[in-house]
């Protein structure tokens, strides 16, 4: 394949004593403010549209991916001022619209439809937030997948937009005063007009907007301008008494506590928990307590109560104990606890009573994820979201008083699931370590180690890999592949101990992991190396461009998406600054030589024979700015020795991943099947496509 020529400048850094080259510097000028880095983009994206459309399957896959997307879909509700506020798609939407019904066997009414706000599809309602009366509905917009955040109120009665506006929030929610007159929020200063998508994001502050005055006015509730790198997060108590201030300086979940008393006019903010040493999430409030789920004592989580008045921590009071589970979150609904826990990745929940009791639990339909539960005293009820590799969202009412579970809203997708199988296994890591592996695919697969398969992993940031649908894994187990996830360490999938073992010092561990379950992929006679592809995204695309290279000849397709893939500047741009909790810095003379040996951009070995790799990113992502993809690729398809295709594919007014269009999303997995389809060299099952080359749900 011939690719564009990218020019190799001399750039290089000495480094804690170590020369390091940088040929590739240059890409990292933001694309809509250098006209050399656009150029670059536009001949890789000619390269790639150009193999990728000469894919002739391909377009059968786009139109497979149409025509299951294409169901209604839910999200779970809100219940404020005695109506339900809940998400919708009716399938083939850009982005969901928010709906909203006056009890639970009235018509939904359409409030909001945010595909009218622009004519590509690409501003979204990251968030929204329905004040406690629910008059106003607040929401945050995200404008072609930016962390950017711009928020808008609308009038439930009328629905329409009140004239208020507020600009450059990042990293917030918003959380509604009890008097529904106004919401806190945070913000940062605004960046330079060439700043925007690349410089680092300092001098976070919370704010308080009162519906109807401008922006101008909004008045700071609290700042820390001696600490720049920290960030704020806004909560009010159950019982509507208290602001709650979180307080955070990066990715881990190790928080100071900031405590106001909304009905004392003349209180201000003083610290309720200092020290940035462990995880506080606020479950509730009862009487003179508040509820905190924390791994204080207690690395996979424990419930305990803090009362204001006495706040020293011999006064902590727990309520439930650590386990072997990881607690991953409380609430409080109609003086019950709602309790979730994680087990070996998968979703266990119980009820308790305020003093910690247990009463019983609720039964889920199979290995799955459920997320929800959220409620107040004065509910009845709470809601929860169930779903599983093989079996799509359903939305479920739990009766608190009864603990009976009711369907809300079922989806109905073409599909039958007793043609899945999902089993879960354990793989031998290199230091003995067992990870756990879902592996998913159609029952009538052969375990002759043939089958084209997809290895999926993350690896990162205390996150956990939970089975959970998708319509793209679903179209690929249709087309005869195999579906594993890896829950590898680095991960929340045991709590904080399994999370610290996958970062600095440690983060060998990841790969290793990863690279065990490829292993056992093979030796299981799921696949073989010319058949395996590994995928991941963001922390996951390092993870793919990591075992790349190390271990080049495991896989024979790799599919890195928004990838931190240079080790050594990730902390220079945007948000990178907050990921040393995981990773390290590159300033530090211990972690350096650490960073340096495993950074996917500068171990690339030229001369080597790599998988195919198809790199994915795009140009308004700033979280992971696209100058990681970027360079990885400039310098992977100057190594590459042998025939397999290094493409990159970089999006057009899209991000990260949040709020990308649904249209943008359909053709991304048909680009994605069908360059596996070509690279790990298969063919589409008969039950897929029909004589005429269109889509067949036979045998669904």
């Amino acid at each position: 394949m011939k690719y564009p020529a990218t020019l190799k400048c001399d750039q290089t850094d000495f480094l804690h004593g170590t020369r390091v080259a940088d040929p590739y510097r240059w890409l990292e000028g933001d694309v809509r403010e250098h006209a050399d880095v656009a150029k670059w983009v536009q001949e890789q994206n000619e390269l790639s549209d150009s193999y990728l459309q000469g894919i002739a399957e391909r377009e059968t896959i786009a139109n497979r991916l149409r025509a299951l997307w294409n169901y209604p879909r839910y999200g779970l509700p809100v219940k404020k001022g005695g109506r339900y506020f809940f998400e919708y798609n009716t399938g083939l939407l850009n982005q969901n619209q928010i709906h909203v019904q006056d009890d639970l066997h009235s018509d939904p009414v359409l409030l909001l439809d945010p595909n009218t706000l622009s004519e590509d599809g690409t501003i979204a309602v990251a968030s929204w937030y329905p004040s406690p009366d629910g008059r106003y509905l607040a929401v945050l917009l995200q404008d072609g997948g930016t962390d950017w955040r711009m928020a808008r109120i609308l009038d439930t009665r009328c629905g329409e937009f009140l004239d208020d506006t507020l600009h450059w929030l990042k990293f917030t929610g918003l959380a509604w005063h009890p008097a529904g007159r106004g919401f806190y929020y945070s913000r940062y200063p605004a960046p330079g007009s060439s700043e925007t998508f690349q410089s680092l994001n300092t001098n976070h502050a919370l704010y308080f907007h009162a519906v109807g005055e401008p922006q101008e006015q909004d008045r700071c509730i609290y700042s820390r301008p001696d600490h720049p790198d920290w960030g704020y997060a806004a909560e009010v108590s159950d019982d509507e008494r208290y602001l709650l201030i979180t307080v955070w300086k990066g990715t881990d979940s190790r928080f100071q506590l900031v405590l106001q008393d909304l009905k004392d006019p003349s209180s201000q903010p003083t610290m309720l928990v200092e020290g940035f040493e462990h995880d506080f999430s606020l479950a509730g409030s009862r009487g003179s307590e508040l509820f905190f789920r924390t791994t204080f004592k207690a690395p996979r989580g424990r419930l305990i109560a803090i009362d204001p008045n006495r706040p020293d921590r011999s006064e902590w009071r727990e309520v439930i104990a650590e386990t072997s589970n990881v607690l991953t979150a409380v609430s409080c609904v109609a003086d019950k606890l709602v309790v979730q826990y994680m087990q070996d990745a998968r979703s266990l929940v119980s009820i308790h009573e305020l003093n910690g009791g247990f009463v019983s639990n609720i039964e889920l339909p199979g290995i799955g994820s459920a997320v929800g539960f959220a409620g107040d005293a004065e509910a009845t009820e709470t809601f929860y979201s169930y779903s599983s590799f093989a079996t799509p969202a359903t939305v479920f009412r739990f009766d608190v008083g009864s603990r009976r579970s009711s369907v809300f809203k079922r989806p109905s997708v073409d599909f039958d699931s007793d043609d899945y199988v999902v089993q879960q296994r354990f793989v031998t890591s290199a230091d003995g370590t067992q990870v756990p592996m879902f592996v998913a695919h159609r029952k009538d697969t052969e375990l002759d180690g043939a089958n084209p398969t997809v290895l999926y992993g993350y690896g990162g940031f205390n996150i956990a890999v939970t089975p959970e649908f998708s319509i793209a894994r679903l179209v690929w187990m249709e087309m005869g592949g195999v579906w594993a996830v890896a829950n590898i360490r680095g991960g929340g999938e045991y709590g904080e101990d399994w999370h610290k073992a996958g970062t600095g010092l440690q983060k060998q561990n990841v790969f290793d992991d990863f690279i065990a379950a490829a292993e056992a992929l093979i030796d299981l006679k799921y696949t073989s190396p010319d058949k395996l592809a590994v995928f991941g995204g963001s922390n996951g695309g390092l993870l793919v461009g990591a075992v790349t290279n190390q271990r080049p000849e495991l896989f024979a397709a790799a599919m890195p998406a928004v990838g931190v893939m240079d080790m050594l500047r990730f902390h220079h741009f945007t948000a990178g600054r907050f990921w040393v909790d995981d990773y390290g810095s590159p300033d530090d003379p211990e972690m350096f030589p650490v960073l340096l040996r495993y950074s996917p951009y500068h171990n690339l070995r030229p001369g080597t024979d790599y998988p195919a790799v198809l790199i994915t990113t795009a140009d308004t992502d700033d979280r992971v700015v696209p100058a990681h993809s970027f360079k990885y690729a400039a310098a992977l398809q100057a190594a590459q020795a042998g025939d397999k295709p290094i493409l990159i594919r970089v999006e057009t007014r899209a991000g990260h991943g949040a709020g990308t269009p649904t249209d943008k999303v359909i053709a991304e997995y048909a680009d994605r099947w069908g360059f596996l389809l070509r690279v790990l060299d298969f063919r589409l099952p008969e039950q897929f496509v029909t004589a005429d080359g269109d889509s067949a749900t036979a045998g669904l």
